[in-house]
């Protein structure tokens, strides 16, 4: 039987708090779509995260949150540009919910954007037969485990609003990002529209935030969630894991452990290691043989979109499991 320890952070179990705080929600009765008080908690301690007077929502979906986010920004015939998970790894969800919205991938290494890479797609002249950019998609920490600085947000942000186009930060792992150093409420001085705060992949139950910086894009929002599906009527039990993990800082210490488990691993790890380890990722050199003994031994570990294999860590990731991958990796070198 395959071990899943390393597949990806969504293959943990959901962490305590997360689960006493879903238990503690699931009593009595209360009114639906998000106008209990555990949605009115769990968005007051986001905004407490943030340090932002924002408007929040709770879906049971990255790839919606991301999408739907993105279709508030553009127009069908026009663009996001981006460089991570929007391109490659939702389904072509964001042109579905933004009825044609184009995606134009920007160059950078590690995943995050490089700035002359954003430069030169805003300096692209607007003709009639492409989709022009309408926003910029970030992702912190990013699809390669890397952590922008908000100094290089600040950057990006500013190219990007300085072009007249709106931004979205997809935050999945915003909370490894935070435990790496990068501070969440500095993105309420960045300029940024929506920002996505992780819920899932940092420990909780099938749980995304959605904080809306810019007023304007609040109006009809819930509109917006309930067509797509995303507006869920027993609201509190999204919005529960967020009280659980957010009011005494659990979010924060389990992806600090998650992320000295990447740093442990990288330092066991006998093959190259292709990507700066500063979130919860390794990502190896390793040929497709190397792979196969790896996956014989009973771990399961995949080949990444640049061709390295991808060990993720999580809030679970035992210091004994990082070492007998370690021990295997050097057995099979």
């Amino acid at each position: 039987m395959s071990r899943y320890d390393f597949a990806s952070d969504n293959t943990a179990p959901a962490a305590p708090e997360a689960m006493a705080a879903l238990a503690a929600a699931n009593h009595g009765f209360a009114p639906g779509y998000g106008d209990d008080g555990v949605t009115a908690q769990a968005a007051d301690l986001v905004r407490a995260f943030l340090d932002a007077d924002v408007e929040v929502r709770f879906l049971a979906s990255g790839t919606a949150a991301n999408a739907l986010c993105l279709a508030a920004l553009c127009r069908p015939f026009e663009a996001v540009l981006a460089h991570a998970h929007v391109l490659t790894d939702e389904t072509g969800a964001p042109g579905f919910f933004g009825h044609g919205l184009g995606l134009v991938g920007l160059a950078g290494a590690s995943g995050r954007i490089e700035p002359g890479a954003l430069r030169a797609a805003l300096d692209a002249p607007e003709v009639s037969h492409r989709q022009s950019p309408a926003a910029l998609s970030l992702t912190n920490a990013t699809e390669y485990g890397t952590v922008y600085s908000a100094e290089a947000l600040s950057v990006l942000v500013g190219a990007a609003r300085a072009g007249g186009l709106g931004v979205h930060l997809d935050g999945a792992r915003l909370a490894n990002a935070a435990a790496a150093g990068f501070d969440p409420k500095a993105l309420g001085g960045l300029g940024v529209d929506l920002v996505v705060v992780g819920g899932t992949k940092a420990g909780m139950p099938p749980a995304e935030a959605v904080a809306i910086f810019e007023p304007a894009l609040a109006r009809r929002f819930d509109a917006r969630l309930k067509q797509a599906g995303q507006l869920p009527s027993k609201g509190r039990f999204y919005a529960a894991p967020f009280v659980g993990m957010l009011q005494d800082g659990a979010l924060l210490r389990h992806a600090a452990h998650a992320n000295a488990m990447a740093r442990r691993l990288a330092g066991r790890c006998p093959f190259p290691v292709r990507h700066p380890v500063e979130a919860n990722g390794v990502f190896v050199e390793m040929d497709e043989p190397a792979l196969r003994r790896l996956t014989d031994r009973g771990w399961a570990a995949y080949r990444f979109l640049d061709g390295t294999v991808r060990f993720m860590c999580s809030w679970a990731t035992a210091a004994g499991a990082v070492d007998a991958l370690a021990e295997d990796l050097r057995a099979i070198v």
